[in-house]
């Protein structure tokens, strides 16, 4: 003989267990359209039509305003990068209009690179960007790159800058990819639950 109390316990099991299986579900299924957009943004505009340099090194500034220079009708975000003075100094002597460069310096670490910038680009209309980065910096890059920037429809083609570093460690992947699809569903990224 079952119980009342013992077939409300089943109930619920139950509903939870379907509950958990249905959220697994949705988000498995988020995840799955990224890479549909990013073909469809790749299919839509296939050459990048503007530049983002994430900060952490001069040589990444160089490097933009270089590929600033071969293409002269894209724009270029610097996401906290060198001071503005040494940024405005790289890009005169490549001879890159003051005009195509925009300075951010919102982001405190790569993933906030993309995610406060994401919405930038949507509004100027951007399907499709140069990333550059270091190389030892590129595998993380590009892991946030498809989560961020992916699940917004943008694609990305990323630029490698020569260092002589080592790569970064797995669980720096990790733990940013995590970050990403956190704002992915919450609009945070773990860096702004400390301020």
């Amino acid at each position: 003989m079952i119980t009342k109390g013992a077939s409300v316990k089943f109930l619920l099991y139950r509903l939870t267990k379907y509950w958990s299986y249905a959220l697994i579900g949705f988000i498995l299924s988020l995840l799955l359209l990224i890479p549909i957009r990013l073909a469809i943004a790749y299919n839509q505009t296939p050459e990048p039509q503007a530049i983002l340099s994430l900060g952490g090194g001069m040589e990444r500034e160089q490097a933009a305003a270089e590929i600033a220079r071969w293409y002269p009708a894209l724009k270029v975000w610097i996401s906290s990068g060198d001071s503005p003075r040494l940024v405005r100094k790289i890009f005169d002597a490549e001879g890159v209009s003051r005009q195509r460069v925009y300075l951010d310096y919102r982001a405190v670490d790569t993933v906030t690179n993309f995610t406060t910038l994401v919405s930038d680009f949507k509004n100027h209309g951007i399907q499709h960007l140069f990333v550059i980065t270091s190389d030892f910096h590129m595998r993380r890059a590009k892991a946030i790159a498809f989560i961020v920037l992916g699940s917004q429809g943008i694609a990305f083609t990323p630029v490698s800058v020569a260092s002589n570093r080592p790569q970064e460690p797995d669980e720096l992947i990790v733990r940013d990819v995590l970050r990403s699809l956190l704002w992915i569903f919450t609009g945070r990224t773990g860096a702004s639950f400390s301020a």
